[in-house]
C-alpha cells in the first residue's frame, strides 16, 4: 500500500496539490466537511423555523380543503354522478381546485410573514407529496380510460370500491411523508386515512347503502369532515398559544 509523506504529491476530487505538506491537505479535506456539515444544519434549522409558520398556515388549508370537500360530497350526491367516468372527473377537478387553492394559502402566508414561497422547506414538503399524488393521479387516468369505452357497470361507481379508498390510502401516505417536515400530528393525520381506508376495505359497504351515496360520503368524510376537524383543532391550538 502507498503511503502519504509531507511533500509527496496528491490528487483529491480531481484537484492536484503538489509539494504540500500532509497537514495542509488534511486542513483542506476538513474544511471541506465542515462546510458540507454547516450547510445541512442551515437545512434543518430553517425547516425547524418554518414548522410554526406551516402550522400557522395550516389552519386556514385545513379549513379550506375540509369545506371544499364536503361541499364536493354534497354536490356529488345531489347530481346524483355514479358513473365511474364522471366520478373520476368530478373528484379529479375537486382535488386540481384544492391543491390549487392550498399553495396560494400557503403563498399569502409567505408574504405575510416576508418569506419566499419556494424555499427550500417548500420544496422538500411538495417532493414528499409528489409520489403518493402521483400515483393516484395515474390511477384515475387508468380507471377513466378503462371504463369509457365500458358499458356502466349495475352498481355505478361503486362496483370500483378501491378506487375512492385507493385514493384515501394514498392522500394518507402523502400526509405521512410531508409530515417528516412539519408539525408531528401531520404524521398522525396521515395515519387516520391509512388506517380508516384499509379499515372500509375490510369491511366494506353493506348491500342496503345507496352505492353513489356512499362513494361520494366516503370522500366527504375523509377529505373534508377529517380535514375540517383538524382545521379546528389547529386553529384553538395556536389561538391558545398565542394568548399564552
Amino acid at each position: 500500500m502507498a503511503h502519504l509523506y509531507p511533500c509527496e504529491s496528491v490528487s483529491l476530487r480531481g484537484f492536484t496539490f503538489s509539494d504540500l505538506p500532509k497537514a495542509t491537505l488534511q486542513g483542506k479535506v476538513y474544511a471541506m466537511e465542515s462546510n458540507w456539515a454547516a450547510d445541512h444544519l442551515q437545512v434543518i434549522r430553517t425547516l425547524m423555523e418554518r414548522s410554526a409558520v406551516y402550522r400557522r398556515a395550516l389552519a386556514p388549508v385545513m379549513t379550506y380543503n375540509g369545506t371544499l370537500g364536503v361541499a364536493a360530497a354534497a354536490l356529488g350526491c345531489v347530481l346524483k354522478i355514479s358513473a365511474p367516468v364522471s366520478f373520476v372527473l368530478f373528484w379529479a377537478g375537486i382535488g386540481v381546485v384544492a391543491l390549487g387553492g392550498s399553495y396560494c394559502l400557503v403563498r399569502r402566508q409567505a408574504l405575510k410573514n416576508s418569506e419566499p414561497f419556494w424555499s427550500p422547506p417548500t420544496r422538500r414538503v411538495t417532493e414528499a407529496f409528489l409520489p403518493p399524488l402521483v400515483a393516484g393521479f395515474i390511477v384515475a387516468i387508468a380507471v377513466f380510460f378503462h371504463t369509457r369505452s365500458a358499458p356502466q357497470p349495475p352498481g355505478g361507481v361503486m362496483d370500483l370500491l378501491w378506487l375512492p379508498l385507493a385514493w384515501v390510502v394514498l392522500y394518507g401516505c402523502a400526509l405521512h411523508a410531508a409530515g417528516f417536515f412539519m408539525p408531528r400530528g401531520m404524521k398522525f393525520f396521515g395515519w387516520a386515512f391509512v388506517l380508516g381506508g384499509c379499515a372500509l376495505f375490510g369491511l366494506g359497504i353493506p348491500d342496503w347503502a345507496p352505492r353513489p351515496v356512499c362513494a361520494h360520503g366516503i370522500m366527504g368524510f375523509f377529505f373534508g369532515v377529517l380535514h375540517l376537524a383538524y382545521g379546528l383543532y389547529l386553529y384553538f391550538t395556536e389561538e391558545g398559544k398565542n394568548a399564552a
